[in-house]
């Protein structure tokens, strides 16, 4: 309830707190081409005199326990392709690949089972690469966004030969958790193995990820402690103030191939993908500050909690 408080000139300052709401809030995020953003305001009426307020962004996390039985299935996919122009074919390249679950968190690297055999002339290269699909709906209409967010390159392979990936791991970096019962906004993961093909269309299979946030107990010995991984997971908040920007990693290796953007078939399909493929990592977040990402060095482990607010201060 309101309440009438003569306040005599000097500083003031009123701790308070409040209880988010029941049902479930969208975890903040800032996109392409929209955002999430929650902000706490406090308004001081004068009489006489115009309002003065002041507001603050409030870090909301809706959170994703990956240890939950649907994103504890493995995922398995195979697809192979010949190889050749017209009837001049030199023979087939298969490609079957696994992950052993489908939800990781922030910080983990992901195990990586595939198996490439290349029965074609050519000498082929197999990359796998974690691709974030943004997917923007309003007024009846739909607007995608994609990106390549991680990567990691295999070796070539000869002519007649296999090559075995027996956990192969490509890390998750600090990205914003899977944003999937958002009527508005949706952001969505997917884990691509695929194989560049001199002369042919690449070869591409996409698995689905699911980012959380809280982390799978029964696989923690694998890559670190609960502790670390959470902490690692939570860093993705502090992405959208750099303090100290630096240029991003170079995905030239990947982005290059012109060929690959026209090809890489959509999880869901991104509208403009030639354009999406070539945006460097995290580029979403700073669409609006026109400014790189910082270092993941610099990016602080431990955030405030979304719970704890600052007292608010007013100088009379």
């Amino acid at each position: 309830g309101e309440e009438n408080l003569i306040l005599l000139d000097g500083r003031h300052e009123f701790p308070f707190s409040f209880q988010l709401p029941q049902e479930p809030l969208v975890t903040s995020f800032t996109g392409k081409y929209g955002s999430i953003q929650y902000y706490v305001k406090a308004v001081l009426e004068r009489p006489a005199m115009p309002d003065q307020s002041v507001q603050t962004e409030l870090q909301v996390i809706s959170h994703i326990d990956v240890s939950s039985p649907a994103l504890l299935t493995p995922v398995l996919r195979s697809q192979e392709k010949m190889v050749g122009c017209w009837f001049f074919t030199s023979g087939p390249v298969s490609l079957s690949a696994k992950i052993e679950r489908k939800g990781y968190c922030n910080g983990e690297a992901i195990p990586i089972y595939a198996e490439i055999e290349n029965c074609s002339s050519r000498l082929i290269v197999p990359k796998a690469a974690i691709f974030q699909t943004q997917t923007y709906l309003a007024s009846g209409k739909t607007k995608s966004f994609r990106q390549m967010v991680a990567n990691v390159r295999g070796n070539h392979i000869a002519s007649g030969s296999t090559d075995t990936w027996n956990g192969k791991t490509l890390k998750i970096p600090p990205v914003s958790p899977s944003i999937l019962d958002c009527c508005i906004i949706r952001v969505e993961y997917s884990l691509a193995v695929y194989i560049h093909i001199p002369g042919a269309k690449k070869l591409m299979i996409e698995m689905p990820l699911v980012i959380g946030t809280i982390p799978c107990i029964g696989f923690s010995s694998r890559n670190s402690s609960i502790t670390s991984q959470f902490s690692m997971d939570m860093s993705w908040l502090a992405l959208t103030m750099p303090e100290h920007p630096e240029a991003p990693p170079n995905y030239a290796d990947v982005v290059s191939e012109e060929e690959f953007s026209r090809h890489v078939p959509a999880y869901p399909p991104p509208m403009d993908c030639e354009e999406q493929l070539c945006c460097p990592v995290f580029a979403y977040i700073q669409e609006f500050r026109f400014q790189p990402p910082p270092l993941y060095s610099e990016i602080d482990p431990h955030p405030t909690d979304v719970e704890e607010i600052q007292p608010v201060s007013f100088m009379l």
